[in-house]
């Protein structure tokens, strides 16, 4: 009897303490992905939703007809046919295309040149890069209306110096008023306002740059021009395109400057692709057309950005 209630107590023993079941090596993968993948999860369902869906739909409204409140209709490739007749079309991608060609060069020489100076060691040298970011992080509409204050072509301050300086009141610019400068003056205030921001980029590839290229440099007898030219620039590469990139998607993507300043005018003189776009879309409600530009907007940009990555990758 001892003996058999030893046996039952060994036996019972051994179920209880016996080790748990080993997961497979696939199990153990599985269950790991499976962690992972919860963690992204919300951020993807929300891309799903706020973003890739309207993509793909906005893509498909491109091929219909639909004004928001009646059936959604086939419509082929009308829309895309309508592009080559549309003359506002044409005159805002034109606008477009300008903006950027003066815009893009001109932010990246002025950040570049921001950053070199305040890179020295001059006297109040962080007053003057945070009133340089100022513009870029300060209220859209708030800037507007001092910049259209400056420029108002009666009693703008920039008009009174010009006055001051000589200029025949006739000839004057009329500024966002007048057809032929509204364009000076939209990429005026968009240089003004972005190059702050790509300065303290500029800043931050300048500071990485090693010390002993430019000791080495002064031993050759080097002048500071070609310091800069043979030394700064080329170290600066990957940064300067970089900010290349940035400034041309952020060019052909220009709207609130445009709403705020000129509203497209005088006339289309400063209408630009996604005001166009803004103006199908909620003022005549041609949503599909408006999908159409805004997809030709994208096949743009896209094209523009491979042909960069690819130049820079040639270099």
């Amino acid at each position: 009897m001892r003996y058999m209630a030893n046996a039952e107590l060994d036996k019972m023993t051994k179920g209880d303490l016996s080790r748990p079941k080993l997961l497979s090596k696939k199990q153990r993968a599985f269950r790991s992905y499976l962690v992972a993948y919860s963690f992204i999860a919300p951020n993807f369902l929300g891309f799903a939703i706020f973003t890739l869906g309207p993509i793909l739909f906005a893509f498909a409204l491109a091929f219909m007809y639909w004004d928001g409140s009646n059936p959604i209709r086939f419509a082929g490739l009308d829309h895309f046919w309508h592009l080559f007749e549309d003359k506002v079309f044409k005159s805002a991608f034109w606008n477009t295309i300008i903006y950027t060609a003066f815009s893009v060069p001109l932010t990246l020489v002025c950040a570049l040149g921001l950053a070199v100076l305040l890179n020295q060691k001059i006297f109040a040298r962080d007053f003057f890069r945070t009133a340089m970011f100022f513009p870029y992080v300060a209220s859209l509409v708030a800037v507007a209306v001092v910049w259209n204050m400056l420029f108002n072509p009666d009693m703008g301050p920039v008009n009174m110096i010009l006055y001051t300086l000589g200029v025949d009141p006739k000839n004057l610019p009329g500024w966002a008023a007048d057809r032929h400068w509204a364009m000076v003056t939209v990429i005026l205030f968009g240089i003004w306002k972005s190059m702050g921001y790509y300065m303290v980029i500029y800043l931050a590839g300048l500071q990485g740059i090693n010390a002993e290229l430019y000791e080495a440099a002064d031993l050759d007898g080097a002048t500071s021009w070609q310091k800069f030219w043979y030394v700064t620039v080329p170290q600066l590469a990957p940064t300067t395109f970089f900010v290349s990139v940035m400034l041309t998607i952020q060019s052909f993507k220009v709207f609130d400057q445009i709403f705020m300043i000129t509203q497209g005018g005088p006339g289309t003189s400063t209408l630009v692709l996604v005001y166009h776009i803004y103006n199908e879309a909620f003022i005549s409600w041609d949503l599909g057309y408006s999908s159409m530009v805004a997809l030709s907007l994208f096949f743009l940009v896209l094209t523009i950005t491979i042909v960069q990555f690819r130049y820079t990758r040639e270099d």
